[in-house]
């Protein structure tokens, strides 16, 4: 199993709305790493979601619940998606600064490469991130 997060702006697509769906296609990814990420992902991994720009906090749990195939958003086929549905909401959002805070995420993409939003987690980062929103 790998573990991923994932970033959409509350606006655009929020952790509510997930939930009310109970499952998505990950679309609109137009960056190479995020896009190659996406490609990587398997059934069954776990996803944390993430609220960029307005609340910067992981709210919940998701997983992989169809690997990638083509975006349908778009003719180019360089572009795919991912359906991912809701697993569990986090007890406490784990916010941005908290995580930047944390010795333990030091490394987290997050934190490295706060523009990507599609990325790979450890397990340990996986984790600890969980056990801050408990």
């Amino acid at each position: 199993m790998q573990y991923w997060l994932v970033k959409s702006e509350p606006v655009k697509y929020s952790w509510e709305k997930f939930n009310k769906d109970g499952r998505t296609f990950w679309d609109g990814v137009r960056n190479y790493q995020a896009r190659n990420n996406l490609r990587l992902m398997k059934e069954d991994d776990l996803v944390l979601f993430y609220h960029s720009n307005d609340g910067k906090a992981v709210v919940g749990i998701a997983k992989v619940v169809k690997e990638a195939y083509q975006d349908p958003t778009t003719t180019d086929p360089n572009w795919v998606v991912v359906d991912l549905s809701p697993v569990e909401t986090l007890k406490n959002p784990v916010t941005l600064e908290t995580i930047k805070a944390d010795a333990q995420l030091k490394d987290v993409g997050l934190v490295r490469q706060g523009r990507l939003s599609v990325m790979g987690l450890k397990r340990e980062e996986f984790d600890r991130i969980l056990e801050l929103g408990s």
